[in-house]
């Protein structure tokens, strides 16, 4: 009885002073400090903050440089890519014309993308939209269909249509970028424009949106935009080229800087109107905030966040409880970039995070770092708490590095000369792979990426040069001797058959 009242008291003087705390001006020198430990601690050149409270820009500063040859600062106007940020676009713009009538939420994909399809008959017959935009039509990510492809929008969207499906329909969350393209084509057809179009007119330009472009190449005219960096081989920081798209993509090819993003932080913590003109109804801007798929806290999922009891994915918004607060989120990432944008719905509060290290975490614990000052909460070290899962990845990753080689079979040789091997190799949704005899040695070819095989024992190689994550090759041989398929394993694990020689 005393332990209750006493909390009882704890909370009623805890909570005016939240309020307090809510409502006084930043403590700019404490996020200052905030982010500079995270860029040091993290090796990230540089991170543009957008921070927005209550409708108003309490924070816009950068950090760190833009390009570590050049030692230019990061300001609140240099350019960054939004990656997969940009997802929030294209269901925003989907909400628009759900309020117009001119399409559906559940409506059947093929209502708005004729040549859409799924290879499994149930999915094929009942995919709406709402399933490309929340990631559960059970077609896993197959990046490499994206990534780095020669292929057109249209063409991406009816590959995807061929790969077998990884889970039953609606069964589980699988995060598919393509879907978001297929969306993305919905949008131009709905509208009878195009995606790229109804974005810059009906969301960049009302919101004030000034240095937002739609490809790399527009994002490239930008005397102020920032360069990717990763580590190389040796642990040292080197930037390199940008991800290049040279077409707009609804999965991923907004480019923005902070301040841009103060305005569409703004947007999203309001009611769908912007500085006095309504751009979207109440209704539908949270119909995208709202679950619709229940994400498992297992893994370095539960691992990335213990504050979080529940998690769930929106429409290209992550949802989740965050030490009492619900938080409303999505990352993007791209070579040498990553993106973060948080929403706190009830505190009115948003913070926008776009860096240049390649796969660098120091979002999240950035953000997280930045939430607890901000709401007044008890401060944790989350540089500490996710560079521990990073480090734990990192040492998973080499175990299974160890495991591979551990395998090895030392002293074999393939059961076929070079040639035997060289051809035509094809597969329905990843087309044509080719390899060749160059040096002595085999040569993969497919889609944009070039990669020597080098041998590893039996009929098995590794893929090396520029196909990510260098996945091991397995080659068979059919009941004639002759070399019949050719299996790339992880990431892709594809099987393509030889066509010809």
């Amino acid at each position: 009885m005393h332990l209750v009242v006493f909390s009882g008291l704890l909370l009623g003087v805890w909570a005016p002073w939240r309020e307090v705390l809510r409502t006084s001006p930043p403590d700019t020198a404490a996020i200052n400090a905030i982010v500079q430990d995270a860029l040091k601690v993290w090796e990230v050149p540089g991170v543009a903050v957008a921070i927005v409270r209550d409708d108003a820009v309490i924070y816009l500063k950068g950090h760190g440089v833009k390009d570590l040859n050049t030692g230019q600062p990061v300001t609140p106007d240099t350019v960054f890519p939004l990656a997969s940020c940009t997802k929030a676009f294209t269901t925003t713009a989907m909400a628009m014309l759900v309020d117009e009538g001119k399409m559906a939420w559940d409506d059947p994909v093929r209502k708005h993308v004729p040549f859409f399809r799924l290879s499994d008959p149930l999915a094929d017959r009942d995919v709406t939209l709402r399933d490309l935009v929340c990631h559960r039509t059970g077609v896993a990510g197959h990046d490499l269909l994206w990534y780095r492809a020669p292929w057109s929008a249209e063409e991406r969207v009816r590959r995807i249509g061929l790969v077998k499906l990884d889970r039953p329909f609606r069964s589980a969350f699988q995060y598919q970028s393509i879907m978001f393209t297929a969306a993305g084509l919905a949008v131009g057809s709905a509208s009878r424009s195009s995606w790229a179009d109804f974005v810059r007119e009906r969301i960049f330009i009302p919101l004030g949106m000034t240095n937002a472009s739609l490809t790399t190449p527009e994002a490239e005219k930008s005397p102020d935009r920032a360069s990717p960096h990763r580590k190389n081989g040796q642990g040292q920081l080197e930037v390199i080229r940008w991800y290049s798209i040279d077409a707009p993509d609804a999965a991923g090819s907004i480019n923005a800087s902070a301040r841009d993003l103060t305005r569409w932080l703004r947007f999203q913590l309001g009611d769908g109107t912007f500085e006095g003109r309504r751009l979207v109804s109440a209704a539908n801007l949270a119909e995208t905030h709202t679950p619709q798929f229940v994400l498992r806290m297992e893994g370095s999922n539960r691992s990335l966040h213990p504050e979080t009891n529940q998690m769930s994915y929106g429409l290209a918004w992550v949802i989740q409880d965050y030490r009492g607060q619900l938080l409303v989120s999505h990352a993007g990432a791209i070579d040498g970039f990553r993106a973060h944008i948080t929403l706190v719905p009830k505190a009115r509060l948003g913070i926008a995070l776009l860096n240049n290290l390649h796969e660098t975490r120091m979002n999240l614990a950035l953000s997280n770092s930045l939430l607890d000052l901000l709401l007044g909460l008890p401060r944790k070290d989350w540089n500490r708490i996710v560079g521990e899962v990073v480090r734990e990845e990192e040492a998973a990753a080499a175990a299974r590095q160890r495991e591979r080689l551990a395998r090895r079979h030392h002293g074999t040789r393939p059961s076929r000369e070079p040639s035997a091997y060289a051809g035509t190799y094809e597969e329905p949704a990843y087309g044509i792979a080719r390899v060749s005899v160059q040096k002595g040695g085999l040569v993969l070819h497919w889609s944009s990426f070039t990669s020597p095989l080098r041998h590893f024992h039996y009929d098995t190689f590794t893929a090396e040069g520029d196909l990510p994550g260098n996945p091991q090759v397995v080659f068979t041989l059919g009941p004639d001797g002759e070399v019949a398929t050719l299996k790339v394993l992880e990431p892709m694990n594809v099987e393509f058959k030889k066509v010809k020689k």
